[in-house]
């Protein structure tokens, strides 16, 4: 089983530069897409209508406020039930959670902290703080309920140092604030596996140029993706009981369309 996390930057822009195209390539079994930015009614009927030729069932979750933020899941197996956001997301359309039976997706578009001219905007940061600590808590009583759990999305954070091109230049920015970081870490403490980095760590790029990293997202600015100075902000994770299930975790950053890469988690 593949499944599939990227952030589209917006559903149907990415209808319109080929992600049906894509998704007939690519074939995943689970698609999980972040920052949609649009209504279920707000697709085009002859779309809805080409995601079921292809075999998906899509579950859509959006925010209150148009034209912001939103999920969708796509799935070729329907799954045994789906859970439309969560009380802590605050209407944002950031959860969408999906049961298969040996497992539970949450496809996740986190909160970023919103950068300011005079640095982060401390409401979204702490907005974006109190998710991750309240999702953790979410799946932790999920786990001890012996449930195996996937966490898949755009995390809106670089976990270290080389999980970004430009470490030093970003220290005070949202995405690699030490706080930022130590949410993100304190799932790990916990036992969640972060996937790409567990097939491939840190010291896999020694002797690498930054340039010669993996990274999932990149700002439309000054060419940054061609240069590829890019952020790792996108993760698959998995609790340490469900790693065995695990074949491989890899980023696709050959694959355009959006400011971010897809990233595909494979199943034994």
């Amino acid at each position: 089983m593949r499944i599939v996390s990227w952030n589209v930057n917006g559903l149907r822009a990415a209808i319109k530069k080929g992600l049906f195209d894509w998704l007939e390539r690519d074939g995943a079994d689970i698609v999980c897409l972040q920052e949609t930015k649009a209504l279920k009614e707000q697709i085009a009927a002859k779309d809805l209508e080409t995601l079921e030729a292809l075999g998906y069932h899509a579950s859509f979750h959006s925010a209150a406020r148009k034209g912001y933020s939103g999920v969708a899941t796509f799935c070729k197996t329907a799954p045994l039930f789906v859970t439309h956001g969560v009380p802590f997301e605050r209407d944002e359309g950031r959860v969408l959670v999906t049961e298969h039976g040996d497992f539970t997706l949450y496809n996740i578009y986190f909160p970023n902290g919103r950068q300011r001219e005079d640095g982060p905007d401390p409401e979204r940061l702490a907005f974006k703080l109190e998710f991750y600590e309240t999702l953790l808590e979410v799946c932790e009583e999920e786990r001890a309920e012996g449930k195996n759990l996937i966490i898949s999305g755009d995390w809106n954070t670089a976990h270290q140092e080389v999980d970004l091109a430009r470490p030093n230049a970003n220290v005070g920015v949202t995405g690699f604030l030490p706080q930022e970081r130590a949410a993100l870490q304190a799932f790990i403490d916990r036992g969640y596996v972060d996937t790409f980095r567990h097939f491939k760590p840190a010291s896999a790029y020694d002797g690498l140029a930054a340039e010669e990293r993996d990274y999932s997202w990149w700002t439309y600015r000054g060419g940054a993706r061609e240069k590829n100075v890019g952020w790792r902000i996108d993760y698959h994770m998995v609790n340490q009981e469900f790693l065995s299930r695990v074949k491989s975790s890899t980023i696709s950053m050959d694959v355009m369309g959006s400011d971010h890469c897809p990233l595909t988690l494979e199943l034994k």
